[in-house]
């Protein structure tokens, strides 16, 4: 699983960025079930800044395990930016840490439609400021890989790795 490996890997630079701003993050994940905490977790001392991976798969685990809407569920489906939008917030929120990221998607290689082919993915972004400074925000990419079910997995964890750097460096 190392085919969009950069060097040093983004896991590594991620776990810098967060371990240098003494934040912490935990993930939702759905299309990469456990992949972005199975990489964080390759490099030694992650515990200093990685909480938990939360794989919510199903419509009732992203309901029950992150406060996800059913509104936005049925509204817009699991592959959506007000889904991504609430994932990343809860995680955030049920972890009580300083960033929540989230992916939804098609890995294929079945799934698709002419509005979301496989490959789609939305990567949700969201981080806690102080209480009553209003820093607090959400946001979501929405990206199209290519490749097997396999090679868009990688790539879907490894962008949503990359976002979470550069908002890291951003802060």
């Amino acid at each position: 699983m190392r085919e969009f490996a950069s060097d040093p890997p983004i896991e590594r630079r991620v776990g810098d960025a967060l371990r240098d701003a003494e934040a912490t993050v935990a993930v939702a994940e759905s299309c990469t079930g456990g992949l972005i905490g199975s990489l964080l977790t390759d490099v030694p001392g992650s515990s200093d800044y990685f909480d938990r991976s939360l794989v919510t798969y199903s419509y009732e685990a992203k309901l029950t395990s992150l406060g996800v809407a059913r509104e936005s569920l049925d509204d817009h489906g699991a592959v959506s930016t007000p889904v991504a939008r609430e994932m990343a917030a809860g995680v955030r929120d049920v972890a009580g840490t300083d960033w929540g990221l989230a992916t939804t998607g098609i890995a294929g290689p079945d799934g698709g439609t002419p509005e979301k082919p496989v490959g789609t993915v939305f990567v949700g972004l969201a981080y806690r400021g102080e209480w009553g400074t209003g820093d607090s925000y959400t946001r979501v990419e929405r990206h199209e890989f290519d490749g097997s079910r396999t090679q868009i997995k990688e790539q879907i964890a490894r962008r949503a790795l990359s976002a979470l750097r550069e908002a890291v460096a951003e802060s």
